[in-house]
């Protein structure tokens, strides 16, 4: 913050104001950047001011480098405009919207198959960061409780997961003074197994964090594999080392296309669940979820009542005033879509990544980590010695307004830079073959410019973390 506003400083008179063309006809006088103006404007020249700074920005529909929803229809935009005003944690004054959160929680602990009939335990979150900073809250408490029952100390909880986690689980660790213990990756293994995850278990290992769809590659975690390891260390130890899942991306795939994989509560050992309604749950950022197995995995401390609202309630998210309307669109889209709406959608994306993935294999310098089999998300790289790099591919689909970004794997394969492509609704088969053609012309750029040098980026620090 503080280099930020050096810069501002540094700036010259003509960098530090607004000069509005056609708005003129409305403005008299310049406008300041980075000072709030001393006096009002027309809404319509306010308006015409950031609309086109705006226009500045990238195309959302081309930004394959993003997991978030670009598009929704019509009518769940028009019923998100028309509830931004409802504060959705002021649930005396907008008991409906309350009532909406409570109906998703519940559809969504019977699709991840919890054990139990009657209220699920869950709540809706500003994202996955924050539901994944719930979950891993829940795992320290309910250890810290089974460490003090055994009178042992409870000082140095630890957590077990891949080097391939989102920067959130890095936070929490950070956070909540919890010991992060990273299984690497190993040459082509890009994701963690049950053999690496026992090494780092100890009695002071709150819970192990299973992805169902990483950030670098897309794929699934064993998560079934490693619930049946857990099984066989804690039955042997006595002790209760739980798995937490971080179904940021595959919470909404898995259950429609791959129902028959076991990654949710049928597992015994999986305690808790997060998923972005925002990704594959197909509702504009930004909205996430978490979800128990039941209210025995949601420590009572972590339940705070309030009544300076209206009336008492119970609160266990991290942020408290947010609008409800995501979660309305969230609602709508589950009564409008249903399993088999989902379904089609979930498919038609992995069908499109699959036929991407598969061109791009058979263009000769491309070479795939992943295809899109797990969720509709897959990476490449560049094979062999050419006079381009991923960070040149990357620089130049830009220019077509493609975002797709480029980066190098976490510690241990480092020297690996890829490719990686999310596949969404609202990206066609016509679309995949407009970037199959603009790759073409890129390598015969590339092939008529034999002295091209391959850019190089310089890695930052441990490892490089991509959203």
């Amino acid at each position: 913050m503080i280099s930020r506003q050096i810069k501002i400083n540094k700036l010259k008179g003509s960098e530090k104001v607004l000069m509005p063309t056609y708005a003129s006809r409305e403005l008299n006088k310049e406008v300041p950047k980075y000072e709030m103006p001393e006096g009002e404007m027309l809404p319509k020249t306010a308006y015409n001011i950031v609309h086109d700074e705006l226009m500045l920005d990238g195309n959302s529909r081309l930004n394959l480098a993003t997991f978030v929803t670009t598009w929704m229809e019509p009518e769940a935009r028009q019923l998100m405009s028309e509830t931004f005003d409802k504060n959705m944690i002021d649930k005396d004054e907008y008991p409906q919207t309350a009532e909406l959160e409570m109906r998703c929680v519940n559809m969504l602990s019977r699709l991840y198959n919890a054990p139990k009939e009657g209220d699920a335990c869950g709540c809706s979150t500003i994202g996955s960061s924050e539901a994944a900073m719930l979950g891993g809250m829940a795992l320290k408490w309910k250890w810290r409780e089974r460490m003090k029952k055994k009178k042992k100390p409870t000082n140095k909880p630890n957590m077990v997961m891949g080097i391939d986690v989102q920067v959130c689980w890095e936070k929490f660790a950070r956070y909540w003074d919890v010991e992060p213990r990273f299984v690497p990756m190993d040459g082509t293994r890009y994701t963690i197994n049950a053999k690496e995850v026992l090494k780092l278990i100890d009695e002071n290992t709150i819970g192990v964090v299973v992805i169902m769809g990483t950030t670098f590659t897309g794929q699934y975690e064993p998560v079934e594999e490693i619930n049946d390891a857990l099984e066989k260390l804690n039955k042997k130890t006595g002790w209760e080392v739980p798995i937490h899942v971080d179904g940021a991306s595959g919470g909404f795939v898995a259950p429609f296309i791959q129902p028959n994989l076991k990654w949710d509560f049928r597992l015994k050992w999986v305690k808790s669940i997060n998923a972005s309604g925002h990704k594959y749950g197909l509702v504009y950022p930004g909205v996430g979820w978490i979800i128990w197995r039941d209210w025995e995995e949601l420590p009572e401390d972590l339940i705070f009542k309030v009544n300076y609202l209206g009336g008492e309630m119970p609160t266990f998210a991290l942020n408290f005033s947010r609008p409800g309307n995501q979660i309305v669109a969230q609602y709508y889209n589950f009564l409008r879509l249903g399993k088999d709406g989902y379904r089609r959608i979930i498919q038609s994306a992995q069908d499109t990544a699959l036929y991407l993935s598969g061109k791009i294999a058979k263009m000769g310098p491309f070479e795939l980590l992943t295809d899109g089999s797990d969720i509709p998300v897959f990476a490449f790289k560049i094979k062999g010695k050419h006079n381009f790099s991923v960070f040149d591919i990357s620089e130049m689909v830009r220019d077509r307004g493609w975002l797709v970004p480029a980066y190098t794997l976490p510690e241990n394969d480092e020297d690996v830079a890829v490719l990686r492509i999310v596949v969404k609704e609202g990206f066609s088969r016509d679309m995949a073959d407009l970037l199959i053609g603009d790759l073409e012309r890129i390598l015969k750029h590339f092939a008529d410019e034999p002295s091209h040098k391959p850019k190089k980026i310089k890695k930052q620090g441990k490892f490089i973390k991509h959203c």
